[in-house]
């Protein structure tokens, strides 16, 4: 296979290539930012909402409460 492209779910994607290891695991992917910058953004957002899932919610209500009283974030 051409190494500029990737088998990816049963079709070849150009632009997107996997780094493996000794034992054929796939371990990194190295994604083409000009072919792919917006998966690699909606990659990025989903990374990062997973990452702070369990940080404390603030409700809608006291966000703008706060934004009209003018005040930094809460601590």
């Amino acid at each position: 296979m051409n190494p500029k492209y990737s088998r990816i779910g049963g079709f070849i994607m150009k632009g997107v290539r996997y780094l493996i290891d000794e034992s054929g695991q796939k371990t990194a992917v190295l994604i083409d930012l000009k072919k792919h910058g917006e998966m690699w953004e909606d990659f990025h957002d989903r990374a990062v909402a997973e990452a702070r899932k369990k940080e404390p919610r603030e409700s809608i209500a006291a966000v703008k409460k706060r934004i009209a009283k003018g005040s930094g974030r809460s601590n």
